[in-house]
């Protein structure tokens, strides 16, 4: 099923009705990581001009230059899964709006979330992913550990927003996290596959319009096995809006 799901999602992200909605989406996250780059190159250099030692040893400006850059571009990538969040919640109910109609058009549309509701399930998320990420920061020079803390914390909180997010235009946000918790295994799976996402460059400026078809056709895959599978916590569930 998540095989299924993603190759499908892939095909939404490159086709021509979600085109206009992908370049938004780029130049959005494109402009979110670059004040993020702004504020933190900001901070280094007033951290330096605070700090005299550089005056005796000049070599240690160079020094600090270079690291700035490349200890920028990895912090960047503990900022994306954050990023992404944020992209996912402003553009949730066009990706998926679109997604329905192409791919579901004899099952009811879901019903779009009001938009502040959206943007501060996603701003809540994307904050604790962003606590998370700088603690998996703090481990970059633990080897084993920092990898296994990055994959495993972004699998689980991609994997529940996305979910949750797409699952939210059916059923209320109780009844989301009940069906997220039911399916944990295979919605973790699919964070596994957003979170590897993450940390390929260029790709990973795609992930939220293709996190959010994802879970689009994952959770109408867990839906419709929920309807065969008998009585359960997620089966009781309500289908449509």
């Amino acid at each position: 099923m998540l095989i299924k799901a993603a190759a499908a999602a892939l095909r939404q992200v490159l086709s021509p009705a979600l085109r206009g909605i992908l370049l938004k989406s780029l130049a959005l996250t494109i402009g979110l990581l670059i004040a993020v780059w702004f504020g933190l190159t900001r901070l280094i250099q007033a951290f330096q001009a605070s700090h005299h030692i550089s005056a005796d040893y000049p070599f240690l400006d160079t020094l600090a230059f270079f690291l700035a850059g490349a200890g920028l571009f990895v912090a960047l990538a503990y900022v994306m899964p954050a990023v992404s969040i944020l992209v996912a919640g402003f553009f949730l109910d066009d990706v998926a709006e679109i997604v329905e109609r192409t791919d579901f058009p004899a099952e009811p549309q879901g019903r779009a979330l009001p938009f502040g509701e959206a943007m501060w399930s996603a701003v809540r998320f994307a904050g604790l992913a962003l606590l998370v990420n700088l603690v998996a920061l703090i481990l970059v020079f633990v080897p084993g550990v920092n990898l296994i803390a990055f994959f495993g914390a972004n699998a689980y909180l991609l994997g529940r927003e996305y979910f949750e997010l797409a699952a939210g235009r059916f059923r209320p946000l109780a009844e989301a996290r009940a069906m997220r918790e039911h399916f944990g295994f295979t919605v973790i799976l699919a964070g596994c596959l957003l979170a590897g996402l993450m940390v390929i460059p260029i790709v990973n400026l795609v992930t939220p319009l293709f996190g959010v078809a994802l879970m689009v056709h994952l959770h109408k895959g867990l839906e419709r096995r929920a309807a065969l599978s008998g009585p359960g916590p997620s089966a009781r569930l309500p289908h449509g809006p």
